[in-house]
């Protein structure tokens, strides 16, 4: 599989690049710095320099040509402000969508966030993030290609455990190694038939292939 990951040296874009480049599947990050190159090659990944938040729309449809799937797993980072949650975490998510459909890649998963579906629980820029995934999520929704949305909660580098609790909605909140969210994003490529599924993952008892079977029964 030829898999090209935005965010490619982001926390999650490198823990599932070097899954991906371990079983043999082609791996592509985006990055924006050219300084992260040898990174993902460390990582057995192909490092390929475009700027979501910058490049044209036809630059970033030539960055991921050929690919087979494409995972939005980008994002302004915890010390942006408001105005960079929207042009990385919206724009640049609909900046990738539009170059998919232009390049006839049907395949995109999302790292989104828990908490997308009511963002007006939270305040200042945590809310304007929120918002920004909500609206990318919906954008991805209403795109027409075969999206899985994945909506993670907190985040830890603690090492992965493999399992997980996985719903539409899990009605708690809690943690999860972003060890293990690169480990759901492997297994729902593998799966073809979780396009069209949007659910939240935090730790939990189930191995993750069994939860994620468990979403689609």
């Amino acid at each position: 599989m030829d898999v090209v990951v935005a965010g490619g040296h982001g926390q999650v874009g490198q823990r599932l690049l070097r899954l991906l480049a371990a079983r043999g599947d082609r791996a592509r990050g985006l990055i924006r710095n050219p300084d992260h190159a040898e990174d993902l090659r460390a990582l057995g990944a192909e490092p390929v320099l475009c700027d979501l938040e910058a490049a044209a729309a036809d630059a970033v449809a030539k960055a991921i040509a050929g690919a087979d799937a494409v995972v939005f797993a980008a994002g302004a980072g915890p010390g942006s402000g408001a105005q960079r949650k929207r042009t990385v975490d919206l724009g640049a998510a609909v900046k990738l969508i539009d170059a998919a459909k232009a390049d006839g890649i049907d395949r995109y998963l999302m790292v989104s966030a828990m908490g997308v579906d009511h963002p007006e629980r939270s305040e200042g820029v945590f809310r304007v993030y929120l918002e920004a995934k909500r609206d990318a999520d919906a954008a991805l929704r209403a795109s027409g290609l075969a999206y899985t949305i994945v909506r993670p909660g907190g985040l830890t580098n603690d090492p992965g455990t493999g399992r997980i609790a996985a719903a539409e909605s899990l009605g708690r909140t809690g943690q999860i190694p972003r060890d293990d969210v690169a480990a759901t994003l492997v297994v729902a490529l593998d799966t073809p038939a979780t396009a069209g599924l949007a659910f939240e993952e935090i730790s939990g008892d189930d191995p993750i292939a069994d939860a994620i079977a468990a979403l689609l029964s």
